[in-house]
Parts: C-alpha cells; sequence; structure tokens
C-alpha cells in the first residue's frame, strides 16, 4: 500500500509539478498533498467524505459504544 500512495504522490506532485528549485519548494508541496490527502480528498468507499472526517466520526461512535456498556 505505501509504494501505491509514494506512485500516487510522485506522478501528482512531483513529476506534474516540477522541475524544483529548491528542497524547501519540495517539501512545502509536499505538506500541502498531505494536508489534501487526509482532510479534504472525497473517498466514495467511506460515502465521499474525507479520511479525517470519516474517521472522528468512528471515534466518536466507538466513543459512544464504550460509555453505553
Amino acid at each position: 500500500m505505501a509504494e501505491t500512495i509514494n506512485g500516487l504522490f510522485k506522478a501528482e506532485v512531483i513529476h506534474r509539478r516540477g522541475p524544483w528549485r529548491s528542497f524547501e519548494a519540495v517539501e512545502y508541496a509536499t505538506l500541502e498533498w498531505v494536508d489534501w490527502y487526509n482532510h479534504r480528498r472525497l473517498l466514495a468507499p467511506i460515502g465521499n467524505v474525507p479520511p479525517a472526517e470519516a474517521e472522528a466520526r468512528y471515534h466518536t461512535h466507538v466513543g459512544d459504544q464504550a460509555m453505553a456498556a
């Protein structure tokens, strides 16, 4: 799975947005992409919501169940 994400990152950021002028530019683009990937990307298998939102819902649901037990 890690190889898939690395390939996706390279295709979407490194190769598409290059050539890069500095290491800092690559680092900033990486941070932007990771933020998008975790917080704004809509993922169909989990209801077209971002992964971070789905995870927050999960933890809320699990916490509610733990309190009820």
